[in-house]
């Protein structure tokens, strides 16, 4: 098997990242049911199965990506088998010790091979050797693959957003301290 490679993408990896399935397919989504008692508010996430398969969209314009990572964000590139096998966007939060990762993408021939494992992998470690407290990572609630992936590398559900994407889907916030 060859090795996975992470480094940091340049401008040339820009049109493959962009061009990678974006989408996955689902057997469930997350649901999130809240409730008010007694002066206190419930929250509860829980997996529900579909009648059917369905198709989750990213909730960004792959193609209008590049303007976005070309502020103020860290662009980490997976290589596999010689090829772009995945991308992790990221942007440091100065103020309150935090990393904040929007886009975790595979591409859809490596998936389940590992690489958005090691993705995680890596932003965790780049944040630890620079002193950040916390990794913050927003998903689709409908992105039940993407859900499992974070609660596998230690993250915990942190909080939602109805809403929150320009196609009004809902966001889940995963995050997990990092240890020096």
């Amino acid at each position: 098997m060859a090795e996975l490679q992470i480094r940091s993408a340049v401008s040339t990896d820009l049109p493959r990242l962009m061009g990678m399935e974006h989408a996955c397919t689902t057997d469930y989504v997350w649901q999130v049911d809240v409730s008010s008692e007694a002066g206190q508010i419930v929250v509860t996430l829980r997996e529900v199965r579909l009648p059917r398969s369905v198709r989750v969209d990213y909730p960004r314009d792959p193609f209008a990506l590049a303007d976005e990572w070309k502020r103020a964000g860290v662009l980490f590139l997976a290589r596999l088998d010689d090829q772009s096998a995945g991308y992790i966007y990221f942007q440091e939060r100065l103020g309150s010790g935090a990393i904040w990762v929007t886009d975790v993408v595979t591409a859809a021939e490596f998936r389940r091979r590992g690489v958005a494992s090691a993705l995680l992998s890596s932003v965790y470690q780049w944040a630890a050797e620079r002193g950040y407290r916390k990794i913050f990572v927003e998903t689709l609630a409908k992105n039940y693959p993407g859900v499992c992936l974070l609660k596998k590398n230690g993250y915990e559900f942190c909080g939602y957003n109805d809403q929150y994407y320009a196609t009004y889907d809902v966001a889940l916030f995963f995050g997990r301290t990092v240890m020096k």
